[in-house]
């Protein structure tokens, strides 16, 4: 009885206690959803006044960046249209047969005039008498090869390596000359030797292109006389052509005979024919400054042959080079021979007729022909 009695009341108060506890309830969501709605309220006017805020300074900042820009653009529209009509003038000028002047090169307040051509006269250890011969002929000295330079715009410079002994009496006496005379480029990368004479005319023109910002670059033994104005005149010829190789060109035959004086031992490579492929002959050649900075630029892979003008007419057979073939550097066109005993005390060696048409003279045994 007393258990039934209990179930009741117990019954009874939790029903009373039931209104209670929700009316608690919805009086918290109540004050929940106003305090979110409060914090959403403000929120959302805050991301408005941003919004407005980030809409004005931009509108501002682009509206500054916009004008800049098109007068940027509009700058180099007019700036390009500009470089095409002078291209243009200048290409037409050039069919005209237009040929420039030296330029000159501003480095603070002294300007110069860009070199007309660097010639480099290949020599080696134990030819001073060459050297001596060359300087007392058309090579000036002193102040006069700086103005050969200056007035002429042509740089001569001999070309030697260093000794297999660096150091040694051979490279003191190279040292000790080009301190009187200063006329030598010395190639510290190349060891002189016959063998490696093409490498060292490599390497000349690497270093000449990185030293001269010339218009073209020679090779010229040193048994080879310049006339340095007919020189000039011929060049003047060639200087609306960007990329051109001038010599007296040649072919021949591929000696395949170790005993043989010209032995070419990778003959192989130039067929069953056995024939050289057009080539300047060696004893003098002209590049222009394109074709200097291509082979100071891929030295590292150029391979040489036997022979350096072989060498240097197999890096540009493939190139977009004019071959000009000169006949002021071929020995068949020289009229005339004017022979000069040399000797290993030289005197004096002039140069008879300085207005000759002919470029250069060379030596044959133990004498100098002087061609004019």
């Amino acid at each position: 009885m007393q258990i039934r009695e209990g179930g009741p009341r117990r019954g009874a108060a939790s029903a009373a206690r039931s209104p209670m506890s929700a009316m608690m309830l919805a009086m918290f969501a109540t004050m929940a959803s106003f305090y979110v709605a409060g914090r959403l309220w403000q929120d959302a006017q805050s991301r408005v006044y941003l919004i407005k805020e980030l809409d004005r300074r931009t509108g501002q900042g682009h509206s500054t960046i916009s004008v800049d820009d098109t007068l940027k653009v509009v700058a180099c529209r007019q700036q390009g249209k500009r470089l095409a009509s002078l291209e243009m003038e200048l290409a037409a000028a050039k069919h005209e047969g237009f040929v420039g002047k030296y330029t000159y090169e501003t480095n603070g307040t002294n300007s110069r005039k860009r070199p007309l051509i660097v010639i480099g006269i290949m020599t080696s250890f134990g030819r001073k008498n060459y050297r001596d011969a060359v300087r007392k002929s058309w090579l000036p000295t002193g102040s006069m090869l700086k103005k050969l330079e200056e007035e002429k715009g042509i740089v001569v410079r001999f070309i030697v390596g260093r000794s297999v002994n660096r150091g040694d009496a051979s490279d003191r006496e190279i040292d000790e000359e080009n301190r009187s005379t200063k006329d030598f480029m010395i190639l510290d990368d190349h060891t002189e030797s016959e063998e490696e004479s093409p490498k060292k005319t490599k390497s000349f023109f690497a270093n000449a292109a990185e030293s001269f910002d010339a218009e073209f670059y020679a090779k010229v033994n040193d048994d080879i006389y310049i006339n340095v104005d007919t020189l000039s005149a011929m060049l003047k010829e060639h200087w609306d052509k960007p990329r051109v190789y001038i010599g007296c060109m040649k072919s021949g035959e591929v000696f395949s005979e170790s005993t043989h004086k010209w032995y070419e031992p990778e003959w192989w490579k130039f067929g069953d024919g056995k024939t050289y492929f057009r080539h300047a002959s060696g004893e003098m050649f002209v590049i222009s400054k394109a074709v200097a900075q291509f082979i100071s630029i891929n030295r590292s892979v150029l391979r040489t042959y036997a022979h350096d003008d072989v060498s240097v007419g197999s890096w540009l057979i493939g190139l977009a080079v004019k071959h000009v073939n000169e006949a002021k550097l071929c020995c068949s066109s020289w009229p005339s021979v004017i022979v000069i005993l040399v000797t290993h005390m030289i005197a004096s060696i002039q140069m008879p007729y300085q207005d000759s048409d002919y470029v250069f003279i060379t030596e044959t045994s133990d004498t100098f022909d002087i061609n004019i």
